[in-house]
């Protein structure tokens, strides 16, 4: 056993006061977070037991761990993981975070999903640039008749989100292809899912360090206008929703006229239109457009 160092209340009020001190925002939660994942403690610990000493291996590696924070590295990069709904994801460089306002997406999309289980017994689920597989997954624990193919140009980021299958015993389902967007998909879909880069070109220098130097900028440059990945989706994805099929995408909170224009003008209806948890505009739902008859 190695020697002895602070106790972990010690521990916390000198992690809480320098995150403070680097401007760190949400520096409370950050230093709960660092703390008890680091040391493989509970939360109640710290009110309970707070006089239960640190031994020195684990203050190193939070020491580690405080330094990458106070650089600008976010907190779930830092340990590996994050939530999204009941679901534990591993992350990678090659995807982004799942954060809050993506749930929206998941949200906006369950009673499509549950509407065509019951009308077709299973449903169809096509999420462009899986990431993490956040979308797909979450859907898929949600509908147990589901199945979904998730698509990325990252070879990294398919991985990532087979392991998040696997993780949670969700591979039988979850299929990972390497696409340019439609570039290799075959076949049709009841539900196809985006959360596309979005940022305007000349806007990623400006992003939060915690956003534009730790996620992969492939994920978030949608170039000049931020809409090149909206145009493509718009352009190939009638052809692959079956009919009464959804679309949805994750969208920019002043995006919401441009990207509703973009696919109005390839045939889709807009059918909804979601906020996220600041009342910002955030996802928007579209109805397939009507398939010719033969």
């Amino acid at each position: 056993m190695g020697a002895i160092g602070p106790t972990i209340g010690e521990a916390m009020a000198n992690l809480r006061q320098r995150l403070r001190a680097a401007g760190i925002t949400n520096a409370d939660f950050d230093a709960r977070l660092l703390l008890t994942e680091t040391l493989g403690i509970e939360l109640t610990d710290l009110v309970v037991r707070p006089d239960m000493p640190v031994e020195h291996d684990g203050l190193q590696v939070l020491e580690a761990r405080i330094s990458r924070r106070i650089a600008g590295e976010p907190v779930h990069r830092i340990l590996g993981h994050r939530a999204f709904f009941d679901l534990d994801l591993m992350l990678s460089p090659e995807t982004l975070e799942p954060r809050p306002d993506t749930e929206i997406l998941v949200e906006a999309v369950s009673p499509i999903a549950a509407a065509t289980i019951e009308r077709k017994g299973e449903c169809a689920i096509l999420d462009l640039g899986t990431g993490t597989g956040a979308i797909a997954l979450a859907l898929l624990a949600r509908f147990p008749g589901a199945r979904a193919k998730g698509t990325d140009l990252a070879a990294g980021a398919l991985e990532t989100a087979r392991l998040n299958a696997q993780r949670h015993g969700l591979e039988p389902r979850f299929e990972t292809l390497e696409s340019c967007w439609f570039s290799a998909i075959d076949g049709k879909f009841d539900i196809i899912v985006s959360n596309p880069p979005y940022i305007r070109t000349e806007d990623m220098d400006s992003l939060a360090i915690e956003v534009g130097a730790h996620d992969p900028r492939l994920a978030l440059d949608g170039g000049i206008s931020g809409l090149d990945a909206y145009q493509t989706i718009a352009a190939e994805a009638a052809p692959h929703l079956y009919e009464r099929g959804a679309l949805a995408v994750e969208i920019g909170h002043d995006q919401r006229h441009e990207v509703t224009a973009v696919f109005v003008n390839t045939g889709f209806r807009l059918k909804a239109c979601h906020v996220d948890l600041g009342g910002r505009d955030r996802v928007l739902v579209f109805e397939a457009p009507e398939q010719e008859q033969s």
